[in-house]
């Protein structure tokens, strides 16, 4: 890595030298190809640069199962290499919150058949109401202010000889 090394090509073989030393040989490809040895990534990055989606299915498993599940219906597609950033999304969602709320949260997700990763985010920043399924919740009655006295209604009549109306 960081190193420069020497190239010999002919016809069929591109020839890679360091200080004298072989260090690696790939088959020439025509103008304009490419050729990668899949080894030659480090081994955290190499489900990302060779788009194995198996294995970002198996890393998100590894938080919870339904995760994995979440990660599965992300992928399961024509093109799920198009979706590998949604999984990301996923991993990092874990990251911050942590598994034990993003395996409930995708729970709820896949229970509702809602496969969407900014959606899921958003059920984390803002918490669910509490279910009653979850246990018996009590009801909570105020108490009511005692009715008042029937001498509050009552009219109070003056009697005539005492009214000062003249």
């Amino acid at each position: 890595m960081g190193k420069k090394l020497r190239a010999r090509a002919d016809r069929h073989v591109v020839s890679f030298y360091d200080n004298g030393q072989l260090v690696k040989t790939h088959m020439r490809q025509p103008a304009g190809g490419r050729s990668t040895d899949s080894t030659d990534f480090p081994q955290e990055k190499t489900a990302y640069a060779l788009r194995d989606v198996k294995a970002l299915e198996r890393q998100a498993e590894r938080h919870g199962a339904a995760v994995g599940r979440f990660a599965h219906e992300l992928l399961d597609s024509p093109l799920p290499w198009t979706r590998m950033r949604r999984v990301y999304a996923l991993l990092g969602l874990v990251r911050r919150y942590g598994e034990a709320a993003v395996e409930q949260a995708c729970v709820r997700a896949l229970g509702a058949e809602m496969i969407d990763v900014y959606r899921l985010r958003r059920m984390l920043e803002i918490p669910a109401p509490p279910s009653a399924a979850g246990g018996a919740l009590s009801r909570v009655v105020p108490i009511a202010r005692l009715p008042p006295s029937r001498d509050q209604y009552r009219l109070r009549l003056v009697p005539s000889d005492q009214s000062d109306l003249r």
